[in-house]
């Protein structure tokens, strides 16, 4: 079947951009098809006696086709028998939740208008990318996709393609989904299938906050778009492809949303549908798609929309769509019946988990049902009563669904909101299920007692412990309600307690960290570790990736998961098999054994030779802690052999071959060819010296690794008196403290720089946000392995280098002979060039080794090679000393 209706849009790319009256102008010369070729050809319109009955004529071959309108009333058909998918059609593939929807909003769309915001941008690179490519989808077209200016633009954009009887699809969060509310309301007032696609984000209200909960779904969830979310990577592709289908025969809406970064960059080994699986489904559509076709705003059946109402139509014109509303949960629920014919996965609009006979039961949705259903599982084991009723369909709610799935023994029910609404009453999930079980109980149903809490704001970790501790709140004669759980609430106490860690893990997991620093390769290598291992038909992966907020050279955590059976953990690793360090100075910073299992594996890229090396470097605390974990220990200069084949920093071939080497996870000799294979691919068109270059990292790795036996004495260590490499108590933080900041200093600031910000309590902050400037001075991330160091032969004052340096880190001084005074030895300093009114001033590059990041671009630009750089082992307590003193100098700059 062949179908065109025309789109308001310009086949060439260039014309979205600044010029919107150039872009109106464009937007009528194209037509849109949804057969394969880029063209309507044959393709006639004949407007029929009837007042909008509009018959399409199209050649498909020798014949011709004609297509009617249907009814515009969505009635939910039988699902038709598909036969289940062929293994060729469904492949095992790591991908992230991101990837997983794209590659369906790509095949069931014909156009896509995109604008960049964390965490919801891989998707619209995705479908642009393919839309580059020339990828072909379902309709038979390469993907139209436009970046706009702002999310504005992209739901105006939106709302009029809609309008033109095109399938649409967009992909936001946060403030950008807030930015589309006024087209949201529209889209959906007017009836218009389509699905946005949300890796729900927090809003910046106090602070700004990129990482996941369900604030921003929240906000929409009263216009009128019907809502369905994920809890996982899997889901994240099987809701995506649910909602686009389900869109098309209710004439209602979607947003389709999964938790940002913990499903949107949660890399899990899952089953992957390629187009012509999801080809079947398409034939259940046909009739809704050329139903919103043939309802376009076109001249040749003219119709007005937008109109201006009065007080004697518009409350009717409102409830006449309430018949669309009341389909949606039928329809949604046969689309997944027909869904789940083709991959063998069954769904619910909501599925119940746990004991058949259970007294407690948890109500929830996102990333945190996973999590809570291995706690379900675990605590069901050891004969407790408890479930957890995991919502899809949010909007429209169905109370009479919901009130099914749960179970008629259940007397306590608590309600879990990833989201936070200051001022009202409750959450929106808790009033809604509250709601419900009142009304219930009101017709005669069973009196239940429900109870509402808050978990996992702005990312915040969500554990099994913390599962539990919910669970163990329902057992109390009247359990706490409106209670958060994660987090110390000293202020008003709504913070329930957790206990300790349990392992609720499938058997034969095996876990890893890697600590590295942002722009070394770490988590490049490890997305490539992880999809080598998927490779094997009986082993499961699963990888997650923390950041902090400095991006390039700020810390990096990879959580590797492996093993025989499907891993839907979507909490942190706790304890691992095997850890690595990727700069040794995070060993004094962090406290980055906490989380290493005892006898586990620890590998360091230091250039540490031996253990006296290891005893002069190390605090005490560190070297208890490694006697007492008795790990096996490994030190490789990763960084040697990377300068040695010409990669310099970049460490992460060197680290991910160790980690083969050591892991066992893949035999070596089968991971050194697919380690070389995953190079070809991923630096290939970077040339085949890069390639080279990797490929000899490899091979150097091997015989790089040497392992330290940790001396009993370690035991017992004791820390020295002074601050060792990475000190808290630098002399910038002493002098911040004297300035007034102590409290903020010694009870945020601290703890946050040692990545403990999890464990502070709500007293230590000031509401609203406030926090004292200037903090950034302390940190002192101490993350170079090499820093400039000044020559003052051959500088000759042109200051270039301060000019470059992104982080201050290195600084030219003017100061007096008396100035120079008391300055440490290895202050060295010429006299100034240049003005006679700085006659007498003598002048001194400094760089600060605590602050500098090792980019060398000073080195680089220096035109008279008055830099050069040194390990910063060799000249750190020098440099340290020389910094310190230098900003006793008065500033004239």
């Amino acid at each position: 079947m062949m179908s065109c209706t025309t789109l308001g849009l310009s086949s060439s790319r260039g014309l979205i951009g600044s010029r919107p009256a150039q872009r109106r102008a464009a937007i009528s010369r194209q037509q849109l098809c949804t057969q394969p070729g880029s063209a309507p050809r044959g393709a006639q319109q004949v407007q029929s006696k009837g007042p909008r009955a509009v018959s399409v004529h199209f050649k498909n071959g020798d014949k011709d086709v004609q297509v009617l309108e249907r009814p515009s009333s969505p009635v939910p058909q039988p699902a038709t028998a598909l036969a289940p998918v062929p293994k060729a059609a469904a492949v095992m593939k790591a991908v992230d939740g991101n990837e997983a929807t794209a590659n369906i909003a790509y095949a069931l769309s014909d156009v896509s208008f995109i604008y960049p915001i964390t965490p919801s941008t891989p998707m619209g690179e995705a479908v642009d990318q393919w839309a580059n490519d020339g990828r072909v989808n379902l309709h038979g077209n390469v993907l139209q996709c436009f970046e706009m200016e702002s999310e504005a633009g992209v739901a105006g954009a939106l709302h009029g393609a809609l309008s033109a009887g095109a399938l649409a699809t967009t992909f936001t969060c946060s403030q950008g989904l807030l930015l589309m509310i006024p087209n949201m309301y529209k889209i959906a007032g007017e009836l218009l299938p389509c699905v946005i696609h949300v890796s729900a984000r927090a809003l910046a209200g106090e602070a700004l906050s990129i990482f996941g909960d369900h604030q921003d779904v929240m906000a929409v969830r009263q216009t009128g778009w019907a809502m369905l979310c994920s809890h996982g990577v899997q889901e994240a592709q099987d809701m995506a492809l649910i909602s686009h289908l389900a869109t098309l025969k209710a004439s209602v809406p979607f947003v389709h949303f999964f938790d940002g970064f913990r499903t949107s960059h949660e890399i899990s080994k899952v089953s992957v549908l390629d187009q012509e699986a999801i080809r079947p489904l398409m034939a259940n559509v046909q009739d809704a798609t050329e139903h919103h076709r043939q309802n376009a705003l076109n001249p040749s059946h003219p119709h007005q929309r937008g109109t201006s109402q009065g007080p004697d139509i518009y409350f009717q014109m409102l409830e006449a769509a309430n018949k669309y509303y009341l389909a949606v949960p039928e329809i949604v629920q046969q689309t997944m019946d027909e869904v789940a014919a083709i991959t063998g996965r069954p769904y619910k609009l909501f599925e119940y988990v746990g004991a058949p006979d259970a007294e407690r039961v948890i109500v929830a949705m996102g990333s945190g049902c996973p999590v809570i259903e291995e706690t379900v599982d675990y605590l069901t084991a050891r004969g407790e009563k408890v479930g957890l009723l995991k919502i899809h369909l949010f909007r429209p709610w169905s109370a009479e669904h919901f009130l099914q799935a749960l179970p008629a023994t259940a007397k306590k029910i608590a309600v879990l909101d990833r989201t936070k609404e200051q001022g009202s009453m409750a959450e929106p999930l808790y009033l809604d299920v509250a709601a419900t079980v009142a009304k219930d109980a009101v017709s005669g149903g069973i009196l239940r007692q429900v109870v509402g809490g808050r978990y996992g704001l702005g990312s915040k970790d969500f554990t099994p412990a913390q599962a539990k501790a919910v669970f163990d709140n329902l057992k109390a004669d009247k359990p706490k309600d409106q209670f958060t759980v994660g987090i110390t609430d000293d202020v008003t106490f709504t913070s329930l307690p957790v206990g300790p860690d349990i392992n609720t893990l499938p058997k034969g997991t095996y876990q890893c960290l890697f600590w590295g620093m942002g722009s070394d390769g770490t988590v490049g290598a490890n997305k490539e570790a992880i999809k080598i291992i998927a490779k094997a038909d009986d082993t499961y992966a699963q990888a997650y990736f923390s950041y902090d907020a400095h991006k390039s050279g700020g810390v990096t955590v990879s959580h590797l998961r492996f093993g025989p059976e499907p891993l839907t953990s979507s909490y942190l690793i706790g304890e691992a098999d095997y850890l690595g360090v990727h700069l040794q100075a995070y060993l004094s910073k962090y406290d980055c054994l906490s989380r290493l299992k005892p006898g586990g594996v620890l590998v360091i890229n230091a250039t540490w030779k031996n253990v006296e090396e290891m005893e002069a470097a190390l605090p005490g605390k560190v070297m208890r802690q490694l006697a007492a974990l008795k790990p096996q220990l490994y030190l490789v200069d990763a960084r040697t052999v990377a300068d040695s084949v010409g990669l310099g920093k970049r460490i992460n071939m060197v680290m991910q071959t160790v980690f083969f080497q050591l892991s066992g996870v893949v035999p070596m000799d089968k991971a050194i060819p697919m380690l070389k294979d995953s190079i070809k691919k991923a630096y290939g068109k970077k040339g085949d010296k890069v390639v080279a270059q990797n490929c000899a990292a490899v091979d150097g790795a091997v015989s790089a690794v040497h392992k330290i036996e940790i001396p009993a004495s370690w035991a017992t260590a004791t820390d020295a008196p002074e601050g060792r490499l990475g000190a808290a108590h630098t002399p910038a933080a002493q002098a911040a403290a004297k300035k007034g900041v102590a409290h903020f200093l010694e009870e945020v600031v601290k703890p946050v720089l040692a990545m403990e910000g999890d464990k502070l309590p709500v007293s230590v902050f000031r509401p609203g946000g406030f926090m004292p400037p200037g903090t950034t001075a302390i940190e002192q991330r101490t993350i170079a392995s090499a820093v400039p160091t000044w020559d003052s032969a051959k500088c000759t004052q042109c200051n270039i280098c301060a000019f470059v340096c992104p982080h201050a880190a290195i600084r030219p001084v003017l100061a007096t002979p008396d100035e120079l005074n008391s300055a440490p030895g290895a202050f060295n300093t010429l006299p100034i060039k240049g003005s006679k009114d700085l006659a007498g001033y003598q002048y001194r590059v400094q760089v600060s080794p605590h602050d500098c990041t090792g980019c060398e671009l000073c080195v680089h630009v220096c035109p008279d090679d008055a830099l050069k750089s040194q390990p910063i082992t060799d000249i750190l307590t020098t440099e340290a000393a020389n910094w310190e003193f230098m900003k006793t100098i008065p500033n004239r700059g």
